[in-house]
């Protein structure tokens, strides 16, 4: 039996709902070339009549930097200014961001996170506003993306209380870890998805600071482009989901589980 025919995605399948989620943000990315013309000030207007509710308004430039390096001379930097890129909007709480570009979307939703039917349906009611605008024909790539950030007491917080398959000395050396980054890739057999897993210690902001920070990002995303077909993106953000499910709670430990509850 093939990997492929092993492994299999059941979007339906529950995950036990943390009150308390360590997530500090979670996105949405949608990387597809605008096909319709990209001109700031018909854009501009028409997403600032459908937004009232997203009042904070920036515009975007896109910069091009590269080093010229000639035998005998100094490199010489240069910035090139490729032109209008986008518009990027903030809701009135300040916890969505909506970016509407020239390359694509990004939906982002900052702490406090509510939960996956108000994240995800927001998300693709912006995006339906950039489609109608842009009109692409493909994406090229689409992401599903949560940053958890877990708090410890520098006083007593072991990592085992937290994270499972903690990294390990080197045989023989044995010494206290005083920090790690640790980057897994998983591919999704049978399936147009690769999984990228971080986890790291994020240093304390001030010397003083009592807590340090444990980060586990999950970063979900297609591998090949694909067309716009009817109910294809809903589809393949459920079973995206599925995965980022699994490896978070497959990353933490039962005892994680019962301090976000």
């Amino acid at each position: 039996m093939s990997l492929a025919s092993k492994f299999n995605i059941d979007e339906k399948e529950p995950f036990q709902r943390l009150a308390q989620a360590p997530i500090v943000e979670a996105v949405i990315e949608i990387r597809a070339q605008a096909e319709a013309p990209w001109e700031e000030p018909a854009i501009t207007e028409q997403l600032k009549t459908r937004l009232p509710d997203y009042p904070t308004l920036q515009s975007q430039q896109q910069f091009m930097h590269e080093v010229k390096i000639e035998l005998g001379q100094k490199a010489e930097g240069v910035i090139q200014n490729l032109g209008w890129k986008g518009l990027r909007f903030e809701s009135a709480d300040k916890l969505h961001i909506a970016q509407f570009n020239r390359d694509g979307f990004l939906f982002s939703h900052l702490q406090p996170y509510d939960s996956w039917e108000q994240f995800c349906s927001e998300g693709l009611r912006l995006w339906l506003l950039h489609l109608a605008l842009a009109k692409p024909v493909e994406i090229q790539r689409l992401g599903l993306r949560f940053i958890n950030r877990m708090m410890l007491s520098m006083e007593g917080a072991q990592l085992e209380d937290y994270l499972q398959n903690l990294p390990q000395n080197p045989q023989g050396l044995h010494l206290p870890i005083g920090g790690f980054f640790h980057h897994d890739i998983l591919g999704v057999p049978g399936y147009p998805y690769v999984i990228n897993i971080r986890r790291m210690i994020q240093p304390p902001d001030v010397p003083t600071a009592k807590e340090i920070g444990v980060i586990l990002d999950i970063d979900v995303c297609t591998i090949r482009p694909f067309e716009l077909q009817s109910g294809i993106l809903e589809r393949y953000l459920a079973e995206m989901r599925w995965l980022k499910n699994k490896v978070f709670y497959g990353s933490i430990t039962p005892k994680a589980v019962d301090k976000f509850k």
